[in-house]
């Protein structure tokens, strides 16, 4: 009996730790420097704190449930970090949808109306990861709802207007994030996130790759992809010598033969996903003239040969779960190639998660975001690159949204920006910014035209390398 009471007790107790940490009452009201308070925060844990002039930024853990449904079956340490300015700013809350940077870095939508930045590491990414972990809990309203938490944990400090924000598959999340808890943000800026409302209709990514840029520039591409098969043998007696070398293994993805084919089939969309227009000159010119050094060396830059190893793979499991169990993934065709060289063709998600993680295709979870967005958008603005390829399948506004946008930046790729946008809708999509965060000025308000960023450039901050992996 004793032993069933204070098992009882821990529980009650339990419970109420995660129950108060998403209330407006969860800061002690005495705390007045921002560390204090942050950690005053029911579950919050302080991992370091990093020096940054003019902000205070700091890496912490969260307690979530792994379930929200049932917050009482097990908790897991969620990762995120904030970059303090003042508690009178507005707050843009990102996220990647995959780990988060613990070095100090501001958004877009941070520079342009000079606030504080939450950043969340998206579940199942470690170390935000369940130990052991039940991968059925890895779904868009999970995460969703892990937002939620931090959201109502956090505005008792940060109580002026709040934005969400991501790119690619972060702009995935702050979309999924608004359909299911649309009274949480003021606005939402997603950028070039893809939207694959039918998995098994990707008739539209064919469409783009027979259009993008030039011809000569895509028949530079398309033949070094095709000689690249041409030369499968010897190619891959340099990939196995280059694995051996490195350690790397391909239990995964089932043998290093899939795997070079799956790099070489990436290589268009690479391209296209990370580079200009411009960079086509440094293509063979004429692949089949090109030196195996030549073939090699351009695969690898765009491509990247370790990727499709068990070592590359190991850290995207949990996006390649999703897009085979909810996001969709695209299917290309390559009319360019002879069917005698290709294998396999583009792979699905499943070839990329261990065997022993159970998957299965949920096909309404995106019909069903697709159709919120449609009827029910208000203060969104998504931004896409002309030439990236996951913006072939868009998302899209219906008679029911409100004060939202889709704007494309010209001739820009996977990184497309508000800053790359044409004069007038540059204009227009900062305004709206500065709007929904409640700082516009009265100059904007009164002429659009003249809204930019309330904060200057900081090159440390603003300035981002690209990680060079092709999921979203």
């Amino acid at each position: 009996m004793r032993k069933a009471l204070r098992w009882l007790l821990a529980l009650t107790v339990f419970i109420g730790t995660l129950s108060t940490a998403g209330t407006a009452t969860a800061v002690q009201p005495e705390a007045t420097d921002i560390k204090d308070r942050l950690l005053a925060v029911p579950g919050m844990s302080l991992i370091e704190e990093k020096p940054y002039p003019g902000y205070r930024f700091f890496v912490l853990n969260y307690t979530q449930p792994v379930d929200h449904r049932h917050p009482a079956r097990g908790t897991f340490q969620q990762r995120i970090t904030v970059l303090h300015k003042d508690v009178s700013r507005p707050t843009v809350f990102y996220t990647s949808g995959y780990s988060v940077s613990t070095a100090p870095s501001r958004r877009e939508p941070t520079q342009i109306v000079d606030g504080n930045q939450i950043s969340m590491e998206y579940r199942y990414f470690t170390p935000s990861r369940p130990s052991p972990a039940d991968w059925s809990k890895l779904d868009i309203w999970q995460a969703a709802s892990d937002q939620h938490r931090i959201f109502k944990a956090l505005k008792p400090v940060y109580g002026e207007k709040w934005l969400s924000t991501g790119g690619s598959k972060g702009g995935m999340t702050a979309t999924y994030y608004e359909r299911f808890y649309p009274r949480d943000m003021d606005g939402v800026v997603a950028y070039v996130a893809p939207n694959d409302v039918v998995n098994k209709e990707d008739s539209a990514y064919d469409r783009f790759f027979a259009t993008v840029g030039t011809k000569e520039c895509r028949d530079r591409l398309n033949g070094v992809q095709r000689e690249a098969l041409v030369r499968r043998d010897v190619m891959e007696q340099r990939y196995a010598a280059y694995a051996a070398e490195n350690g790397y293994t391909f239990h995964t993805v089932g043998s290093l033969d899939k795997a070079y084919e799956a790099t070489v089939l990436d290589y268009v969309w690479g391209f296209w996903q990370y580079s200009l227009l411009s960079d086509c000159g440094t293509i063979p010119a004429v692949a089949k003239n090109a030196t195996d050094d030549e073939i090699w060396n351009t695969l690898d830059a765009i491509a990247g040969f370790s990727f499709y190893t068990d070592q590359g793979l190991e850290p995207y499991t949990p996006y390649y779960y999703q897009a085979g169990t909810q996001l969709g993934a695209p299917t290309i065709h390559f009319p360019h190639i002879e069917k005698k060289y290709v294998r396999y063709g583009y792979l699905p998600p499943r070839h990329y998660v261990p065997r022993d993680i159970e998957m299965r295709f949920q096909p309404g979870a995106m019909r069903d975001v697709d159709t919120w967005v449609r009827h029910n958008a208000r203060h969104m603005l998504f931004v896409y690159g002309e030439n990236d390829p996951w913006g072939a399948e868009p998302f899209r506004l219906g008679k029911g949204a409100r004060d939202s946008y889709v704007l494309t930046a010209p001739g820009a790729n996977h990184g497309a920006r508000v800053a790359g946008l044409v004069d007038d809708e540059k204009a227009l999509a900062t305004a709206k910014i500065l709007e929904w965060a409640g700082v516009a000025p009265a100059s904007v308000k009164a002429d659009p035209a003249k809204a930019k960023p309330l904060a200057a450039f900081d090159a440390r901050l603003d300035k981002r390398g690209t990680e060079r992996t092709l999921r979203p």
